[in-house]
Formats: C-alpha cells, structure tokens, sequence
C-alpha cells in the first residue's frame, strides 16, 4: 500500500469520529454539524490521525528529519522579526500553548508568562501535527518565519483555542510564525 493511500485511509478513519465528536456540544441534533464544518473551514485543515502524547519521559517527532537549517535565538526572532521573516531556521524553546482541538498549531516562547510574546508554529500544508497536549514540551523545530497580520475571525479563532494573539498600535491582530517543516518534542 502507497504511503498516499495508507495517509488517505488513516485520514478516513480519524476524520469520522472526530467529526462527530466537534459537533457533540451543539444543542440540537440539526446544528450539529454546521460548528464542526465552520471550525473545519476556519482552520483550513482535515482532522489529524493524532493522539494524545506518550506517558512519562518521551521524544517524538512530527514532519520531516531536522536538515541542519542556522539555529537563531527565539528572543532575536521575537526582537527583530522582520530581519528572519522569510527565511528557513532552527528554533528551540518551550510550547507554552498547543491547539487544544485538534494539534494545528502550538505556540513556542521562552517564557510561561503568558503576556510574554511567542511565536505561532503551525505546519507546513498541515502535513502533520502535533499532540493536543503537548504544552510544557521542549520543542526544536526547523521551518521559515513569516511576520503575519491576522484577520480578525483567524485571530478570533486562535484566542477560542487558547492563544493570546499579539495587537499592534493600530489594533490589529499580528504575529510572529514559523511554518514548520519538522518538529522533534522532548519531555
């Protein structure tokens, strides 16, 4: 079996459930799943074959092996953003926040305060993802920076899942994110 078809099967018999259960909380029978394919659409994404983190001490890996991009400082991308933005690096630092629904994204930051900045990682094409629980991990990952605004439902979106998204002087929703090609976890 191709490694397409195997993703593609995988896919299939996580999307089902987990369909299912994103529309649990609605009130009636007929909205259900209107929230789960809202939430679908908002997030660009299918649900991942994901589970829970391994127990105890642990390593996991998600995406491609680390090629050996420049290790830069996660404090030097938070200061000077618009110096990386564009280009491929290593980064290291704590997940203070993962996307609590489905692993989409996780939020990387030297610090738990959760006032401090950070930066958005999300993956590349949404290839893969990681566990929904996986705050409190030191993270390494490799993958490009990109400075983003947000539109106001993304930003909106990311603060229902429990992120704290930075806002500009104007007001708008802005922040600082690496799409990443490959992500190792450690506990």
């Amino acid at each position: 079996m191709g490694m397409k078809t195997l993703r593609s099967a995988l896919l299939m018999l996580a999307a089902v459930p987990c369909v299912a259960l994103a529309g649990a909380p609605a009130s009636t029978a007929t909205s259900q799943k209107a929230p789960a394919k809202a939430d679908e659409a908002e997030c660009h994404h299918p649900t991942p074959p994901q589970a829970a983190a391994p127990k105890g001490d642990w390593t996991l890996t998600r995406g491609e092996p680390l090629k050996g991009a420049p290790a830069v400082k996660l404090a030097d991308v938070l200061a000077k953003p618009q110096e990386h933005d564009g280009k491929t690096v290593l980064l290291e630092g704590k997940v203070r926040k993962a996307c609590e629904r489905k692993g989409c994204w996780m939020e990387l930051a030297s610090s738990p305060d959760a006032k401090s900045p950070g930066v958005r990682v999300t993956f590349k094409d949404y290839g893969f993802f990681v566990p929904v629980d996986s705050a409190g991990s030191a993270a390494r990952v490799e993958g490009v920076v990109k400075v983003a605004e947000l539109s106001e439902a993304r930003a909106k979106h990311y603060e229902e899942e429990g992120a704290v998204v930075p806002r500009g002087g104007d007001g708008k929703p802005r922040e600082v994110q690496l799409v990443a090609t490959g992500v190792e976890l450690r506990r």
